[in-house]
């Protein structure tokens, strides 16, 4: 599919995993004994970080027992930070094949490549049996999927009864226009922001029943703040500027904008089969 190789290609570094490891040595800690935690939030890039992880997914009633998906899994942060916290299995599926081999990497260097493993592959075409998995988690990722009724009906075939879908994403909540290049999109073909009215439609569409939804703007206000903390504070050596790229700062200054008019805000939206 033409976008699923845009959005690929819009997520391409070319040396990431040297990137991360030499950012990780210039942060004090030891690339050859790399632990869960070392990477801070170059590994988990989204608003919020390691924090909004624990926070989407706390309640949830994970256990080491389940089986859980990250769609979108990027270099693994997230589906990590879940084996660690809770025990459990987690699988990741990916598009861009780059993300793939260094979360693959990283989570064997870390001791965790029993619980946590990695797949590349696109969200709307799950290749994986009925009522696989426990719960499904989505992280900043729906930014880049147009269909959102395929990806809900794919997560509810891919999920068993009771299970839940917790989504994380960046959405539309005010009036505004976007401005590129964005931390998900270089270009508006990519880009395919929606109001949290789009997902409930979704999700109800596909069979899930709404359980909570969570406005996040004070997470987005906290973020912009924290980034443009003032004159000499730059990123943090273990950032999502390393993911980002050369454009990083533009990226970033274009998102804080639409956070600060109120265009655009983190929702989360936890959903049950």
């Amino acid at each position: 599919m033409a976008i699923e190789q845009e959005v690929a290609a819009h997520y391409r570094h070319g040396a990431l995993e040297a990137a991360l490891l030499a950012a990780v040595a210039a942060s004090g800690s030891d690339p050859e004994r790399l632990r869960p935690g070392d990477l801070g939030a170059a590994d988990e890039f989204h608003i919020g970080g390691p924090a909004a992880t624990a926070t989407l997914t706390e309640g949830l009633g994970i256990t080491a027992a389940m089986r859980l998906l990250d769609l979108g899994s990027g270099i693994g942060g997230p589906a990590r930070q879940l084996a660690v916290r809770y025990g459990c299995h987690v699988t990741g599926i990916e598009l861009a094949d780059e993300y793939v081999e260094v979360a693959t990497s990283l989570t064997a260097r870390m001791g965790l490549a029993d619980r946590v493993s990695f797949r590349q592959g696109s969200a709307l075409t799950l290749p994986f049996a009925d009522a696989s998995f426990d719960g499904a988690t989505l992280l900043h990722v729906g930014m880049n999927i147009a269909d959102k009724a395929a990806l809900c009906a794919g997560v509810h075939r891919v999920l068993r009864p009771g299970g839940f879908f917790a989504i994380y994403d960046v959405m539309r909540v005010g009036p505004g226009e976007l401005s590129f290049p964005m931390p998900w999109a270089s270009t508006p073909q990519t880009s395919f922001v929606e109001p949290p009215e789009t997902y409930r439609a979704a999700l109800t569409g596909a069979g899930f029943t709404i359980a909570a939804e969570q406005d996040r703007s004070a997470t987005a206000r906290a973020f912009a703040a924290a980034t443009q903390a003032g004159p000499g504070a730059g990123p943090p050596a273990l950032g999502p500027q390393i993911t980002m790229g050369p454009d990083a700062r533009q990226k970033m200054a274009n998102l804080i904008g639409l956070f600060r008019q109120g265009a655009l805000a983190p929702v989360e939206i936890i959903a049950r089969k």
